[in-house]
């Protein structure tokens, strides 16, 4: 069976609808809207349970085997063993590098959601599709930004789902996407992985759709600080799938 399909079964997926979303950097100013193809996505990240079975079955993702280019030194720095994270288990699991989160979605047949799927989906209030207007919910997921990230700090499905039928978009960790540092290459003419780009990031403002929308700018302006073999407490991921036709 497809991975898409096995876990659309097992209720662990969730079919995404095509449509569209109006990104906060356009490729085209005069195309505002960007159109996302059906897809299917995680209903919840990826939890340290999860990771671990995939480490034990994938001896050079473990800690003290895995590449440095691949990964900085904080990869899995608090578990206490190759195969052994903190718990509780079914929190989101943290302290991974995008090279990691991506080899993960790879051993399960999958990959990492685009940029696009990831801001389509996150879009979406417990009762509304876009919710990109509701001024409530944007300060509320803005007030989740500003507050310190601590690893371990919630299991993963307590919230919740928007929409859609996802789980934690917002309110537990920052997610890696497949083109994480993307947009602000295209539209701020600065390398997305420059380790100064935060320190300038607030001309980009001039040429977003929505400048009152902070909560995307610090999410796609933290995306372009990072490097691939990054890890941090705060940062988790999800896996997604193309919806194939039946």
């Amino acid at each position: 069976m497809l991975w898409w399909l096995a876990i659309a079964a097992a209720g662990d997926g969730v079919a995404i609808q095509a449509g569209s979303y109006e990104p906060l950097y356009p490729v085209d100013p005069a195309v505002p809207r960007t159109f996302v193809s059906s897809f299917i996505l995680d209903a919840t990240p990826v939890t340290r349970a999860d990771f671990s079975a995939f480490v034990a079955e994938n001896e050079r993702w473990q800690r003290e085997r895995v590449p440095a280019v691949l990964a900085d030194p904080g990869y899995l720095a608090s578990w206490s063993g190759p195969t052994e994270p903190p718990a509780p288990l079914d929190t989101p699991v943290t302290e991974v590098s995008w090279f990691a989160a991506r080899a993960y979605c790879e051993w399960r047949g999958a990959r990492l959601p685009t940029e696009d799927e990831w801001e389509y989906v996150s879009r979406a209030s417990e009762d509304s599709l876009d919710a990109s207007k509701d001024d409530a919910w944007l300060a509320r997921t803005l007030a989740w930004y500003g507050s310190p990230r601590t690893a371990g700090s919630g299991r993963v499905g307590q919230h919740a789902p928007n929409a859609h039928g996802v789980h934690d978009m917002h309110g537990l960790v920052w997610e890696w996407v497949e083109d994480f540092n993307n947009t602000l290459f295209g539209t701020d003419v600065r390398e997305g992985g420059d380790a100064e780009t935060l320190r300038f990031c607030g001309s980009g403002t001039l040429s977003a759709t929505d400048v009152s929308d902070y909560a995307t700018f610090m999410r796609i302006a933290y995306r372009s600080s990072l490097q691939g073999k990054y890890t941090t407490r705060g940062m988790g991921f999800r896996c997604a799938a193309d919806q194939e036709s039946p």
